[in-house]
């Protein structure tokens, strides 16, 4: 059996502890900025729920925003009901924060950062965006499926998208520069 060293897995330990260390200190800054606002929904949540709502207006379903008076939710309603509930976590900064990590983790700076993390924060909102419009269709028609789609079916699909995110970061500019 081969001897594995530290030297071998170097770049492996050091990725995932810039990532995880990247990744909790984002999350407890974003934690700080949604305590702030307890017990009302924050901005961030609040302007993805009305987003999400004028992405279905144009589908045509007349559909409004409610904050909720005592919790940090923000109501898709449809009329006049409550269809879904949008709480802080739904709001896709999580995800970003996420991908952020990743590819702020992956190695040294480089200029392409500065337009590949803005655009790919783009794609993780708007794919956050069809999201919650599809689980604004599964509350509505398919109330039974809405626990396994919303906990696991969606919830993969976005950390697929962050996964083929940073599988483009890492096989179109890492490359690049190492031989450079």
């Amino acid at each position: 059996m081969k001897n594995f060293s530290f030297a071998e897995f170097r770049p492996t330990i050091f990725f995932l502890l810039r990532f995880v260390g990247l990744y909790v200190l984002t999350n407890m800054l974003y934690g700080v900025y949604i305590t702030a606002y307890h017990p009302k929904p924050d901005p961030i949540t609040h302007t993805v729920t009305v987003q999400t709502a004028a992405v279905l207006r144009a589908t045509g379903w007349n559909v409004t925003t409610e904050d909720h008076y005592r919790q940090p939710i923000t109501n898709l309603t449809f009329e006049k009901q409550a269809i879904l509930a949008v709480y802080e976590g739904c709001s896709g900064v999580n995800a970003m924060l996420m991908f952020l990590a990743f590819i702020v983790a992956f190695g040294p700076w480089r200029k392409q950062m500065l337009w590949f993390i803005p655009m790919g924060i783009v794609v993780v909102h708007l794919m956050n965006l069809v999201r919650i419009s599809l689980l604004f269709f599964v509350s509505r028609f398919l109330p039974d499926a809405m626990y396994f789609v919303h906990k696991y079916l969606f919830t993969a699909f976005l950390y697929a998208v962050i996964f083929g995110l940073w599988l483009i970061w890492i096989r179109k500019f890492t490359r690049q520069t190492a031989h450079a």
